[in-house]
């Protein structure tokens, strides 16, 4: 199967996650330039506080679960399942073409990293240093779940 140019995709993803914060009321950039591990970044002016967020995504409705991860120099990571249609395997009967709305997890860097670390400790690490969703406990606290990173954001409790 050739490899499919996703790179629209990618960005959109980028402007979703950028979207639902300003949406969510948390101030957020998009980067423009190549800043290695983080694609937009989230301020609190009042505590003088930033998050950095990597976004990662999915096309395809059908996607394995997984994707890959090698940079974790962030404080979260944004994975958005695009969900635009079936690509790995037969269009279900009728006329569903698998598309749906699109999924957001919020991810703190550290649940991914000890994902990511324990599917290398069970010597289940490809070349690729993919996460798989399956790997991360209690998935669902994460859908949507943008209160962490405006939690990130608060003053520190003395």
């Amino acid at each position: 199967m050739s490899r499919l140019n996703t790179s629209l995709e990618a960005e959109g993803a980028e402007f979703l996650v950028l979207g639902n914060l300003l949406v969510e009321g948390v101030e957020a950039h998009k980067l423009y330039t190549n800043f290695p591990g983080y694609d937009v970044v989230a301020v609190n002016p009042r505590t003088n506080k930033n998050c950095r967020i990597q976004v990662k995504s999915r096309w395809a409705t059908d996607f394995d679960g997984g994707f890959p991860i090698r940079n974790f120099d962030c404080d979260f990571v944004v994975f958005v399942a695009l969900n635009r249609g079936y690509r790995y395997r037969r269009k279900a009967t009728g006329e569903d073409d698998g598309r749906r709305e699109p999924r957001f997890y919020v991810l703190p860097a550290e649940v991914l990293r000890k994902a990511h670390d324990a599917r290398k400790a069970r010597k289940l690490d490809d070349k690729w240093g993919k996460v798989f969703l399956k790997d991360i406990d209690d998935l669902d606290l994460y859908l949507s779940d943008w209160r962490a990173i405006k939690a990130f954001l608060e003053p520190a409790e003395s």
